[in-house]
C-alpha cells in the first residue's frame, strides 16, 4: 500500500492493527502517527476536531473500561492508496466498567456491545471518521433505562445550555473527504433496499431478506427472521415519519473467502411526529446518523439475498435531541 507502514498486509489489517495497538497495547501516542492533527471526529453525541482531543477521550475511556477489547469483525471498504481509502469497520467490544467516567459512578458490570465506524485514510493516518457506538447497549447493560441516562448526563455536563450538543447538520464540521464509496452491484442493491424500506415499501423484507437473517441492533438487540428486522426499520421510522432518509456513502465489495457485501451510511432528518421506538411524538426536530452493514449468500441457488445485517444509530443522542428540546428533563 503506497504511503502506508509496510507492516501492514493490506487495508483491513492497517485497520484492525492501529485499533489493537491503540486501544489493547496502550499505544495511544501513535495516534499522533496514525490520526491527522485536524481531524475531524463526528459522533451521534458530538463533533470534534484534533488529534489531541482524541488521545484525550481515549485515555478517559480506557481509565473508564481499563480491560477493553476491540474485535474487528469485518472492514467494508473502498478507494486506492493513492487517492486515500474509507473504511467502514464493524467493532464487537467488550469491557468492565471499573472506573467513574462519562458513564456515571463505576458499576464493576461486564459489557459487550458493538461500534461501527467509517474512516478516511491516506499516507497512514486518519483524517476523516464516522463512528457509532451502541451506547444504550451499554447503558442497559449498566442497569440504566437510556432516557433517564440521558437526562441523568445532560445534568452532569452543567444542564441544558452547557452540556455537549449532538451532531447534527447545523454543527457538523466539513472534512477532507468527499468520496461517496464505490459502484459496485452490492453495495447499489443495500442501498436500493434501504430506500425501498424508508420509502414504506416493508414489502421488500421477505422479498430481498433471507427467512433464516439475523439482524444486530441498537440496544444490543439480535433477531432473527424477517418480522424482526421489519420491527427495527418500521418503529425507527414510524417515529419520523416525514423525515428525509439520505444515502450518505455506499459501498459494495466481493472480496476471496469472504461473502459479497455492502456497508452504507446514511441519515434521516426530520420531526419526531409519530409513535415508534421513541414513544409518543414529540415535534422534536431530530437528526439521525446511521452505518449498516449487509452480508449476502444464496443458501438456496441463483437467491442470493441479506443473510445478516448490522445497523447502528446512537438512540442516547436521539433522546439528547428531543430531551433538549421539550424540556423534559
Amino acid at each position: 500500500m503506497k504511503g502506508f507502514d509496510p507492516k501492514f498486509k493490506d487495508f483491513p489489517d492497517y485497520i484492525v492493527g492501529i485499533t489493537k495497538e491503540i486501544w489493547e497495547d496502550r499505544g495511544l501516542a501513535t495516534l499522533h502517527e496514525y490520526y491527522a492533527p485536524d481531524i475531524v471526529v463526528r459522533m451521534p453525541g458530538s463533533v470534534s476536531t484534533g488529534n489531541q482531543g482524541v488521545i484525550g477521550a481515549t485515555m478517559q475511556t480506557l481509565a473508564e473500561f481499563p480491560d477493553r477489547t476491540l474485535f474487528g469483525e469485518d472492514v467494508i471498504w473502498s478507494g486506492t492508496p493513492e487517492e486515500g481509502m474509507l473504511s467502514s469497520h464493524r467493532i464487537l467490544s467488550t469491557a468492565t466498567h471499573l472506573g467513574d467516567g462519562a458513564f456515571g459512578k463505576a458499576t464493576g458490570k461486564p459489557l459487550t456491545y458493538r461500534i461501527l465506524a467509517d474512516c478516511h485514510a491516506i499516507n497512514n493516518a486518519i483524517n476523516d471518521e464516522w463512528l457509532i457506538r451502541d451506547n444504550s447497549a451499554v447503558v442497559r447493560q449498566m442497569g440504566w433505562d437510556p432516557v433517564e441516562f440521558t437526562r441523568d448526563q445532560i445534568a452532569r455536563e452543567g444542564g441544558p445550555e452547557s452540556c455537549v450538543k449532538p451532531l447534527t447538520p447545523t454543527n457538523d464540521l466539513e472534512g477532507p473527504y468527499k468520496g461517496r464509496g464505490n459502484d459496485n452491484e452490492w453495495g447499489q442493491r443495500y442501498a436500493d433496499i434501504l430506500t425501498r424500506i424508508m420509502g414504506a415499501d416493508l414489502a421488500v423484507i421477505p422479498q430481498e431478506y433471507d427467512r433464516a437473517v439475523q439482524g444486530e441492533y441498537p440496544g444490543g438487540e439480535t433477531g432473527h427472521s424477517w418480522p424482526a428486522v421489519d420491527r427495527f426499520w418500521m418503529g425507527l421510522r414510524a417515529s419520523f415519519p416525514n423525515a428525509t432518509f439520505q444515502i450518505d456513502h455506499q459501498i459494495g465489495r466481493d472480496d476471496p473467502m469472504m461473502p459479497p457485501r455492502a456497508a452504507i451510511r446514511w441519515s434521516l432528518q426530520g420531526k419526531h411526529e409519530g409513535w415508534g421506538i421513541f414513544g409518543a411524538p414529540t415535534g422534536a426536530e431530530v437528526y439521525v446518523l446511521g452505518i449498516s452493514h449487509a452480508e449476502f449468500g444464496a443458501l438456496i441457488s441463483g437467491e442470493p439475498k441479506i443473510r445478516r445485517e448490522y445497523s447502528l444509530f446512537d438512540e442516547l443522542a436521539i433522546w439528547k435531541q428531543i430531551l433538549l428540546q421539550t424540556g423534559d428533563l
